[in-house]
């Protein structure tokens, strides 16, 4: 957002520079295990469903042993059949989180893992 009121010389009018354009979007994949970063991969651009179906069979199914568990939010390119299949093919199971749960999703806070980790029970 540009800024609209500022302090300038009194009877001239106030210059400033405000961004503009488009913004360049760059998407980031990974799988959180407990001890690390697996299959990072960057997108240019924004993500679709070929997008992360092309993620999920080539980099996520390289890493995944089987008895691992997947949880996904509820996007729509996370639910579809072929997903599904490709992870369970690998020997994982897969869960969804519930509808609305900010707190059980890691990078919601952008800190990835911090502010469930630092809550005292």
């Amino acid at each position: 957002m540009a800024p609209l009121r500022g302090w300038g010389p009194k009877g001239k009018r106030l210059r400033g520079l405000a961004p503009h354009g488009h913004w360049r979007t760059l998407t980031f994949l990974g799988a959180l295990r407990w001890d690390r970063l697996a299959a990072p991969c960057v997108f240019d651009g924004p993500i679709n469903g070929q997008c992360f179906r092309a993620y999920v069979e080539q980099q996520l199914i390289t890493v995944l042993k089987p008895g691992d568990i997947v949880v996904m939010d509820n996007l729509g390119s996370h639910k579809s059949a072929a997903i599904r299949q490709t992870i369970k093919a690998a020997g994982a199971r897969l869960w969804y989180l519930p509808p609305y749960s900010p707190d059980l999703n890691p990078c919601m806070d952008g800190s990835c893992g911090s502010r469930v980790s630092d809550r005292v029970w």
